[in-house]
């Protein structure tokens, strides 16, 4: 397994002088142009699929990429996607699905969760996902990036700022073994 500490030192003494200068600039500014949205799988790297720098990405990863519509009980993705939109003013929001994703394998083969209560709870935000879909896990990752973006939609944030022209949102799925990021068509707000 990977030492995390001395990966950590790894960084310190290897990464970081390297962009030294950006970190500085960063202690004091925190304006990221994007919300990323993507799965909580390992495989799944948001700055590295999009080359991103320290800084770029404001980063949201749940089991199966999941966003719940908007309720009026806070939870810590409405407050990350409110701070976002509101505070930081990204202008670019994508959701992000994968090839081979074990929560979508666990809705498409109709996997029993009852040992998992709080992941089967979890996985029915994507309800609408198992109902659009055509049949196959391939299926079922397009038509959840697409769900997804209609719950995030609903967001009083996300809804202002699309409404002011402010924000765009874009639908990909990233494929493990190639490397290919495919951009769904874009969604209608």
């Amino acid at each position: 397994m990977h030492d995390l500490i001395e990966g950590a030192a790894r960084f310190r003494r290897d990464v970081f002088p390297a962009k030294a200068e950006l970190f500085a600039d960063l202690a004091h500014t925190h304006r990221p142009p994007a919300l990323f949205i993507g799965c909580s799988d390992a495989r799944v790297v948001p700055e590295l699929i999009t080359q991103s720098e320290p800084g770029e990405l404001f980063v949201i990863r749940t089991a199966g990429n999941l966003v719940p519509a908007h309720t009026p009980f806070p939870d810590g993705v409405a407050a990350g996607i409110e701070y976002a939109v509101s505070v930081l003013s990204v202008t670019e929001a994508v959701v992000c699905g994968h090839s081979a994703c074990g929560a979508m394998t666990a809705l498409a083969e109709r996997h029993d969760l009852s040992a998992a209560p709080a992941v089967a709870g979890w996985l029915r935000h994507a309800d609408a996902s198992l109902a659009r879909s055509s049949g196959g896990l391939d299926s079922l990752v397009r038509e959840n990036v697409r769900a997804q973006l209609a719950n995030l939609a609903t967001h009083p944030s996300v809804a202002r700022a699309l409404a002011a022209g402010t924000l765009t949102l874009r639908g990909w799925v990233y494929d493990i073994p190639t490397g290919a990021v495919e951009q769904l068509d874009p969604v209608a707000a």
